[in-house]
């Protein structure tokens, strides 16, 4: 908490009035990460019409989009691994767009019936944040993936996209 104050330019009691522990400073930044995953999201259509384009395809761009916001957001990345059994939600956003996404998909016959949403959506994120927060030892432990770091994260994210759609889509 000294270090945060420091950098911030307060003083700690200031931290402690605010945010009243460690642990509320540490779910108010999980849920500005979440807030702001939101915000990244919100441009991506959830719901779908007779001339758009399908539900795989609207949850391929979500996956995708998810995957991207949280490549550009280490911080964030690193204190999701470490978060445990925090109280604050931040994959809710992601979670519900994903069930919603899958339950449409489901309704169309595009996505199998036999899927829970809720899991499969949660499994996706996991697969990741995992990549994303283990990334360079993923790197150093398969040579034959290379280690040139943004080609191995877009092969990576289209790797799991695929991985993920090919799960989930109806036979």
């Amino acid at each position: 908490m000294d270090q945060i104050a420091r950098k911030a330019g307060v003083n700690k009691q200031l931290l402690f009035y605010y945010f009243h522990s460690k642990r509320g400073l540490f779910n108010a930044v999980l849920a500005k990460g979440a807030s702001q995953l939101e915000q990244a999201l919100a441009g991506l259509p959830v719901a779908g019409g007779h001339a758009d384009s399908g539900p795989l395809d609207r949850i391929r761009t979500a996956l995708a989009a998810q995957f991207d916001f949280l490549a550009k957001q280490p911080e964030l990345v690193a204190l999701l691994t470490q978060a445990g059994r925090s109280d604050a939600r931040p994959f809710a956003p992601a979670i519900k767009r994903l069930v919603i996404l899958l339950a449409e998909g489901q309704g169309r016959g595009h996505v199998r019936d036999d899927l829970d949403p809720h899991l499969a959506a949660a499994q996706a994120l996991v697969l990741m944040v995992a990549y994303l927060g283990l990334e360079s030892l993923i790197a150093m432990s398969a040579p034959p993936l290379g280690a040139d770091e943004p080609a191995l994260r877009e092969r990576w994210k289209e790797a799991a996209v695929r991985l993920v759609l090919d799960g989930v889509a109806a036979r």
